[in-house]
């Protein structure tokens, strides 16, 4: 998928809404217990209920991986389930990987090649050739970790050295390995400011912006500050719209609080004059 077909989609939706299916079963409703995959009739029905007003679909891997075999399994079958029934939506594999060259080439044919992701999130912190085997993958995109929104990002990603910050050096360098269709930025909601500064430094790219809900991201600033002439924003929202409610009918909430944030959405949208 390219960046602008990536547009066409949020203009279809008046949305640049992405759910994140971080899908602890800990914390699943009673009601999916029962399901021989629990995890899987949990994300189902949460696809189910709010494909219409989303762009894209990021299953954090770790939620996955700590269940081990069945873990795989449930991930596996979350992606084909989105690929088939949904096929226009773009898919994240929010993995954080990298490592040096072979090894993230085969991370890359895990995600890129063998499950039907469209990107993987990346740590770009051991250089340019932990990155390129993700670009690699025609149609394909790395997501580079920039400026995340949790505590600790103050202890490295603001470092300053001669007046650039490493998060800007990040970008500006990043920048040179792809294009605007294979390569996207995380951007936390959190501080939106910052996204004046990344805008400075990539006006055209794509980025991912977790943070708005119940990390307590403004969505409003986040338009503000972050959107260009595509839009350039997939804004995330895990926890506030998968487990808005336990009850049985926990995708009908679900459904109307991605609604809601789509609603939201479309008024930016029409205010930067996208749609």
């Amino acid at each position: 998928m390219t960046s602008l077909e990536l547009f066409e989609n949020i203009r279809k939706k008046k949305s640049f809404l992405c759910v994140g299916l971080d899908s602890e079963i800990e914390k699943l409703p009673q009601s999916v217990l029962s399901a021989s995959d629990p995890v899987f009739e949990f994300n189902r029905r949460i696809i189910d209920a709010t494909h219409q007003y989303s762009v894209a679909y990021k299953p954090n891997v770790a939620f996955y991986e700590a269940n081990g075999v069945k873990g795989w399994e449930s991930l596996d079958k979350t992606v084909r389930y989105i690929r088939e029934n949904y096929p226009g939506i773009f898919i994240i594999a929010d993995a954080k990987r990298g490592d040096i060259g072979n090894t993230s080439r085969l991370y890359a044919k895990a995600f890129l090649e063998n499950m039907p992701f469209d990107a993987v999130t990346v740590v770009p912190y051991m250089g340019e050739d932990s990155v390129t085997p993700f670009l690699s993958v025609p149609g394909k995109w790395a997501v580079i970790l920039a400026v995340t929104s949790n505590k600790g990002s103050a202890d490295f990603q603001y470092h300053n050295e001669d007046g650039i910050k490493l998060f800007e050096r990040v970008i500006s360098v990043s920048q040179k390995w792809g294009t605007v269709d294979n390569i996207m930025y995380v951007v936390g909601a959190t501080k939106p400011e910052v996204l004046k500064d990344v805008r400075k430094i990539a006006p055209d790219h794509f980025l991912l912006v977790p943070g708005v809900g119940a990390q307590g991201g403004s969505l409003e600033e986040v338009a503000k500050y972050g959107m260009n002439h595509t839009c350039g924003l997939l804004v995330n929202s895990s926890r506030a719209i998968i487990f808005a409610s336990d009850a049985p009918d926990f995708d009908k909430t679900a459904g109307e609080k991605a609604r809601e944030m789509q609603a939201e959405m479309e008024k930016y949208l029409a205010q930067k004059k996208l749609i």
